[in-house]
């Protein structure tokens, strides 16, 4: 059915149809009785598949990226579908809109998007207050993630105000998510990307994680890189992330190359600046998620994104170290019963190779993503 309906929301401009997308899911947020019989055709129920990380228990190891859903409009709705966890967000503590359009753009022979939205969103406490009028992760019914980034307004030099901003989004965010991703490698907010280097980065993930512990009931706090960080740059910051105590890396965000592209180089370059997303990722997504299992051992949760669009790529990035995957411009291309299929691929897999479970089939001992940092959480 989706192959039938893409071409017609192909023919509009990118923002549009995703606007219509999220239209489309409405009913399936606001209507309990369609929302439990969507699920329970679609939702993973198979335990072998099923993740622990971070205190978490996640129904499958596949979950939406960070950007799709801006503003917890349809946490609960995605939920439905069959991920087995959300990422709402990235907000940030002032609300702001959209960079110029356009800022959006397609690349059909590389199922692929460049983006340039730069963080568009209603702010922290807006967006936290919607998702608690909703029942809160609970009412979802998959463990829910929400990314907070830099507001445009908060300068970074000196780095007080922008960790003070970071701070703000934090202390909303934390009363309804299970879990915080801090971005510091969006290509679209300017200068953002400088937060990766080591003394900035240390002096932002201290802050927050002082704030989490002080908080009482600390929530798992995860950091999402850029791809184009060098092998220097990158292990430098996973110092930090070990020395801070966070919980989980995500790798990664998306990338400002062009190259090997199927699109012509006239086309990409009229489109402009932007970050890249979908499969030309996917080589340099699993290189740096083996690094960072590598570099940081079995107790930090890594989440892979990049270029997943079905069961065998997700479990690519599940046997290059990663315990979770996410998946944004596939869903995009491959439409809404696209995580579905991912998670019954991943099921008919474990089944076909007699394994006990996934984590058996990639030949990592159960277990092995249960633990979470406790001074650092």
């Amino acid at each position: 059915m989706y192959r039938l309906v893409r071409p017609l929301l192909f023919a509009l401009p990118p923002r549009l149809a995703h606007e219509l997308g999220m239209l489309a899911l409405g009913p399936l947020e606001h209507v309990a009785p369609l929302r439990a019989l969507v699920r329970a055709r679609l939702a993973p129920r198979d335990g072998r598949v099923a993740v622990r990380a971070m205190g978490l228990d996640f129904p499958s190891p596949l979950g939406v990226a960070g950007g799709f859903d801006k503003d917890a409009r349809r946490a609960r709705a995605l939920a439905a579908l069959g991920f087995g966890f959300v990422e709402l967000g990235t907000v940030t503590a002032v609300a702001q809109a959209e960079n110029p359009r356009p800022n959006l753009f397609r690349l059909p022979a590389d199922r692929a998007l460049i983006n340039r939205l730069g963080f568009p969103n209603q702010g922290a406490a807006r967006v936290t207050a919607r998702l608690l009028d909703r029942g809160g992760a609970a009412a979802v019914g998959v463990p829910v993630g929400i990314s907070i980034g830099k507001s445009r307004v908060a300068p970074l030099d000196p780095i007080e105000p922008a960790i003070e901003d970071y701070l703000a989004s934090f202390r909303e965010v934390r009363r309804a998510a299970d879990f915080v991703v801090i971005n510091v490698s969006s290509p679209n907010t300017k200068d953002l990307r400088a937060m990766q280097g080591p003394a900035i980065a240390r002096a932002l993930l201290s802050a927050i994680a002082r704030e989490n512990r002080g908080a009482g009931a600390p929530v798992p706090l995860l950091i999402k890189v850029a791809p184009d960080l060098g092998d220097e740059e990158l292990e430098a910051l996973l110092a930090v992330v070990e020395e801070v105590g966070l919980s989980g890396v995500i790798a990664t965000n998306t990338t400002v190359r062009r190259d090997g592209l199927a699109t012509s180089p006239a086309v990409v370059e009229a489109m402009g600046a932007g970050g890249l997303s979908g499969p030309p990722l996917r080589q340099r997504s699993l290189s740096m998620v083996r690094r960072i299992r590598a570099r940081l051992g079995a107790r930090v949760t890594v989440i892979g994104a990049g270029g997943v669009e079905s069961a065998e790529h997700a479990l690519d990035l599940l046997r290059a170290g990663a315990d979770l995957v996410q998946l944004y411009t596939g869903f995009i291309y491959g439409g809404p019963l696209l995580p579905s299929a991912i998670a019954r691929g991943l099921s008919e897999r474990v089944a076909r190779s007699g394994a006990r479970s996934l984590q058996d089939l990639i030949g990592r001992p159960d277990g092995a993503a249960h633990a979470t940092i406790d001074h650092g959480a």
